[in-house]
């Protein structure tokens, strides 16, 4: 089991960790890790290993076995041995995009309040598929919306509830596509704004900005069709 130091500090640009197996395809697991995993739509986290002044460049993070998270290396090449302490650094301007891209995707979803069926997070831009047969009649309208939400700088904070307590409460779920990550006991949610201010909470495992306000300004890009049911909208960060 890897412990995920991006959970309680997503802001985390660097920290040790201690090598405990390599994978049979030239992958590292370390005990704790900065590095966010792909999954949910969002793209695993590059960086580099520091290993006695050297630097081992990480593609990307993706989930192993159990609750592992594996660090491929960008090349093939001998690795530090099992025990080896290193340090972690990640992209952290890579990071900080899929950040601000995946918290307004969120408000997104509350700015088009239907089922999503699918979604993908990138530094540049983010997209949600809605369960949605016919097109917005006002495009503008969303994107307006969309940035006065974020212009809030609402805080973005986590919690955490039991599985069985999600499970009695479905409505929390508004990704169809997607399982929450259920299967270790608990489930993390993300909360957008507090108290009587709030305006989002669900499931979610990835990593976030701590208030809007850090999104910035964005823009709707194409809004698809995929198909009788579904749309797809695209969004684009401005800067």
């Amino acid at each position: 089991m890897t412990e995920l130091l991006f959970r309680s500090d997503a802001y985390l640009r660097e920290a040790p960790g201690r090598i405990v197996a390599h994978t049979p395809d030239g992958g590292i697991v370390l005990d704790q890790t900065i590095f966010y995993a792909t999954s949910g739509g969002q793209p695993g986290d590059g960086g580099v290993l520091v290993h006695e002044g050297a630097e081992i460049a990480v593609a990307t993070a993706v989930k192993g076995e159990g609750a592992a998270v594996v660090l491929i290396p960008s090349d093939p090449g001998p690795l530090p041995p099992v025990g080896a302490e290193v340090i972690q650094r990640h992209d952290w301007d890579r990071r900080y995009r899929h950040m601000r891209v995946h918290t307004a995707l969120h408000l997104l979803s509350v700015v088009i309040p239907l089922p999503v069926t699918g979604g993908q997070i990138g530094a540049e831009k983010g997209r949600l598929d809605f369960m949605m047969p016919e097109p917005p009649t006002d495009p503008a309208a969303i994107e307006t919306a969309l940035n006065d939400l974020i212009a809030r700088d609402l805080a973005v904070t986590d919690d955490w509830i039991t599985d069985e307590e999600l499970a009695a409460n479905p409505g929390l779920v508004k990704t169809m596509s997607v399982k929450p990550p259920m299967g270790q006991g608990r489930v993390r949610l993300v909360r957008i704004g507090e108290g009587e201010g709030q305006v989002d909470l669900q499931p979610c495992g990835g990593t976030h900005v701590a208030r809007t306000g850090e999104i910035g300004r964005v823009t709707l890009g194409k809004i698809e069709n995929k198909g009788k049911q579904n749309r797809r909208v695209n969004l684009h960060l401005a800067d």
